[in-house]
């Protein structure tokens, strides 16, 4: 049943996102043009997504459990790291260059259009190659506390 669930949800936010504009790459990088043609509109949208969120948690988490799970599944970790401020400034770098973010670019391949299909395999490929270097960063710091506790 929560997989049927996720057809609506999915078509759902991708109508707000192509209504909205995010699905044009143009409107957001118009957005972020603050000295040449720029478009505030994606504040409102950026607004109002913020509104609804604050108050669909309010909403939602007063329940005891979600209703195709049997607990919530929320973030544990609080504290700012690198990692977290690395990602944000690559998330923010890639949406400022090419126009598009995960949200907007995947409901925009439905326009049959080479640009969302290009960031969507890079965005890909590069999640793959985080994985990697993460799993290689982990597997080194496993060895080089083999090697601080054999010596």
């Amino acid at each position: 049943m929560a997989l049927l669930m996720a057809l609506p949800i999915g078509l759902v936010f991708g109508a707000g996102i192509a209504v909205s504009g995010m699905a044009n790459p143009a409107k957001v990088l118009n957005f972020f043009d603050v000295a040449g043609d720029w478009d505030p509109s994606l504040a409102l949208v950026m607004g109002g997504a913020l509104a609804v969120t604050f108050l669909g948690y309010r909403l939602v988490l007063r329940r005891p459990a979600p209703v195709f799970d049997l607990r919530f599944h929320l973030p544990q970790g609080r504290e700012i790291d690198a990692p977290l401020v690395g990602g944000s400034a690559l998330f923010g770098i890639g949406w400022g260059l090419s126009g598009f973010c995960p949200g907007g670019a995947i409901p925009a391949i439905g326009l049959i259009r080479p640009e969302p299909l290009v960031f969507t395999a890079t965005m890909i490929a590069g999640i793959g190659m985080a994985k990697a270097v993460q799993g290689w960063v982990a597997a080194r710091s496993v060895l080089s506390a083999g090697d601080r506790q054999g010596a």
